[in-house]
C-alpha cells in the first residue's frame, strides 16, 4: 500500500466494529469513486454472493446477521480507506475496534483483502454458533464509579460468567456473559453508582470466555493465512500495544475473540505516540465519540461517503 514514517505524521486511521452497519453504506462511495466500486466487486467475488447489494440495499434483517455484518463493515471500511489513499491521505498508524482490527490490517498491507473477508465471515458464523440464542447477553455500564467493576462482576457471577468485554471509554464499559449474570451485574452496577446500565441488542456475548469455542474454530484459519510485513504499524485490541510484527498481529486476532477490547488504553497509546488527528474510516461515527471522551485533545473526522471529503484534515 504505502509507507509512512510515523515520526513525520500525526494522523491515525481508526476502523469501526460491529454495530456501525446500516443499509446504504458504501453505495455513494461506489457510485462516485471507481476504486470503491472495484473494492465491492472484489468482495462479491471473494465471498461468492452479492455482499455489495446487502451493503447498499439491505434488507436490515439480513445485514444485522453477524456473519453478514462483519464482512459488510470490512468491505465498506476498506473501500473508504482506498479512496482516502487516492485522495492523498496517509496515516502514520492504524487501529480498529474489534472487527475493525481486520480492516486496519488490510489497510497496512498485513492481510490480503479477500483473505480478511473470508476470515471475518467465518468469525461471525463461529461467534454466533458459540452460544445458543438467549443464553448470553451484553450490557453497557455508563459512568460506573472507579474501582467498582471487579466487585460488581465477582458478586454478579454466582457460578456463571460475566466479564468486561469492551473498555470503550472512561465512562463506558461493556460487559458480557450469561444473560442472568449480566442482569445481576446491571443491578449491582446501578446500586454502586452507575448512571445507567443498558442491555445491548446483540445476538451473542462477544469478547468474553463464552467465545472460546469460536476462538478454537477460527484459529486454524488464521494459522493458515498469510500475514505479510506491515507498511506501517498498528495498535492491537488484545494488548493495546504498538505492533509491527505480523506474528503478533495474527496472535492478537486469535486472542481478541474471548478477551476484552482495550479501546481506552489503545487511544491513549496513540496519543502517547504523537497522534493528534484521526479519521474514522468506515460506516458510523461511534469511534469519534469514544475518542472525544478518552482524549478531548484528539481531533477526529469521519469518512464513509463523498460528502465527508470537505471535512477531512489536510493530508
Amino acid at each position: 500500500m504505502w509507507k509512512v514514517n510515523i515520526e513525520m505524521s500525526d494522523l491515525a486511521f481508526l476502523f469501526p466494529g460491529q454495530g456501525s452497519q446500516f443499509a446504504g453504506m458504501g453505495q455513494q462511495l461506489a457510485e462516485r469513486f471507481p476504486i470503491a466500486q472495484q473494492t465491492f466487486a472484489e468482495a462479491d467475488v471473494a465471498l461468492g454472493f452479492p455482499l455489495s447489494e446487502l451493503c447498499f440495499a439491505g434488507p436490515e434483517d439480513e445485514l444485522k446477521k453477524t456473519a453478514n455484518t462483519q464482512p459488510a463493515i470490512l468491505a465498506t471500511s476498506v473501500a473508504a480507506c482506498r479512496v482516502l489513499a487516492e485522495l492523498g491521505h496517509r496515516p502514520a498508524i492504524v487501529a480498529g475496534h474489534s472487527l475493525g482490527e481486520y480492516s486496519a490490517l488490510v489497510a497496512n498491507g498485513c492481510l490480503d483483502f479477500s483473505d480478511a473477508l473470508c476470515l471475518v465471515r467465518a468469525r461471525g458464523q463461529f461467534m454466533q454458533e458459540a452460544v445458543p440464542e438467549g443464553v448470553g447477553a451484553m450490557a453497557a455500564l455508563l459512568k460506573l464509579p472507579e474501582g467498582q467493576l471487579d466487585r460488581v462482576l465477582q458478586e454478579a457471577a454466582q457460578g456463571e460468567i460475566v466479564t468486561a468485554a469492551n473498555f470503550n471509554s472512561p465512562d463506558q464499559i461493556v460487559i458480557a456473559g450469561h444473560a442472568q449474570a449480566v442482569e445481576r451485574a446491571m443491578q449491582l452496577a446501578k446500586a454502586a453508582g452507575a448512571k445507567r446500565a443498558v442491555l445491548l441488542p446483540v445476538s451473542a456475548p462477544f469478547h468474553c470466555p463464552l467465545m472460546r469455542p469460536a476462538q478454537e474454530k477460527l484459529k486454524p484459519a488464521l494459522d493458515s493465512t498469510t500475514f505479510r510485513p506491515m507498511s506501517f504499524p498498528f495498535i492491537n485490541n488484545w494488548q493495546a500495544r504498538f505492533v509491527d510484527d505480523p506474528a503478533i498481529a495474527r496472535q492478537g486476532l486469535i486472542e481478541q475473540i474471548p478477551n476484552p477490547v482495550r479501546w481506552t488504553e489503545s487511544v491513549r497509546e496513540l496519543a502517547r505516540r504523537g497522534i493528534t488527528r484521526f479519521i474514522e474510516v468506515g460506516p458510523g461515527s461511534v469511534l469519534i465519540g469514544l475518542c472525544r471522551a478518552i482524549n478531548p485533545a484528539l481531533r477526529g473526522s469521519k469518512f464513509a461517503a463523498p460528502a465527508d471529503v470537505d471535512a477531512l484534515p489536510p493530508g
